[in-house]
């Protein structure tokens, strides 16, 4: 009796520990104060845009570069927006080039995503396709263009194919990357509580990979981005509408630096918007949820 009444206060020990430690892991530290993120996270970004407008004007100011056509002032440039603004044309370019990133980016996904996961846990289709998929990955975007031209014709469509080879290498193998960092206890606890199949799948295999699996969404958008920037400077046509790319070829034929820097400044500007806006608070948020970062 005496032995079983210990194994008892054991157990109620354990258990109690087990409660204790799942306390601390739930406890919600407080949240940061508005005027310490905007100090940490705001306020170097913003320095940073100061310092680059203050050395691109230096370098018109002070003569290092006194050829309007090669280097505009960045008032140059304002103007050149201000001017597409007022006439309504500003937002057009951005929504023509960010509309077809993001359906291309979201069709990416819907093809990368079940691909990726299919080459992750079939040994004789990873000995087939794996390799291929890092080749593609690693292959220009830009070199898609002419037999998507050719395939397609010049329309969106085309536009669409080439997101599609830029961005499915890079989603499939950041979710191969993230299957393969799964830990195997926790696929063999999952089995053991009748998660197997699609549903280990949906609840133990994506939710483990979703570090890796997000790290190659965030390289998806970016060579989905990059691809589509150079179909629209290739495959330049009037009736698929300005976009970012179109407005940079535009400029470069009319020998208007400030239009080409216009355009390079929007493309850098919606490219660093996405990730802030999407993909930043994404990684935040797997990462909170992984204990890995602090609640703020």
């Amino acid at each position: 009796m005496a032995g079983a009444d210990t194994a008892v206060d054991d157990a109620g020990g354990l258990s109690g520990l087990e409660a204790g430690l799942d306390a601390l892991e739930t406890v919600p530290a407080p949240r940061t104060p508005w005027r310490q993120i905007l100090k940490e996270k705001m306020l170097p970004p913003l320095i940073a845009v100061a310092l680059v407008l203050g050395l691109w004007q230096g370098l018109v100011s002070f003569g290092f570069v006194d050829d309007p056509t090669k280097l505009p002032a960045p008032a140059a440039v304002w103007q050149v927006m201000r001017d597409a603004w007022l006439k309504g044309d500003l937002l057009g370019y951005i929504w023509t080039s960010l509309s077809r990133g993001l359906l291309g980016f979201l069709l990416a996904l819907a093809i990368g995503t079940p691909l990726g996961l299919l080459v992750a846990r079939v040994r004789w289709i990873r000995a087939a396709i794996s390799p291929i998929l890092s080749g593609l990955q690693s292959l220009p975007s830009v070199a898609w263009v002419p037999p998507a031209v050719l395939w397609l014709g010049l329309n969106n469509k085309m536009m669409y194919a080439v997101v599609l080879l830029g961005a499915v290498p890079s989603i499939a193998n950041g979710l191969i990357s993230g299957v393969d960092q799964v830990p195997p206890l926790f696929l063999r606890a999952g089995r053991t509580l009748g998660a197997s199949g699609l549903k280990g799948i949906w609840h133990v295999t994506l939710p483990a990979a979703l570090p890796g699996y997000v790290a190659g969404l965030k390289q998806g958008w970016a060579f989905s981005w990059r691809s589509l920037m150079a179909a629209e400077i290739i495959a330049s046509f009037p009736d698929l509408g300005v976009g970012l790319g179109q407005l940079l070829e535009n400029g470069r034929n009319a020998s208007d630096t400030a239009m080409v820097f216009e355009a390079i400044v929007l493309i850098l500007a919606v490219g660093i918007a996405v990730d802030v806006l999407l993909f930043s608070p994404l990684e935040r948020w797997v990462l909170r949820s992984r204990g890995l970062l602090s609640r703020g």
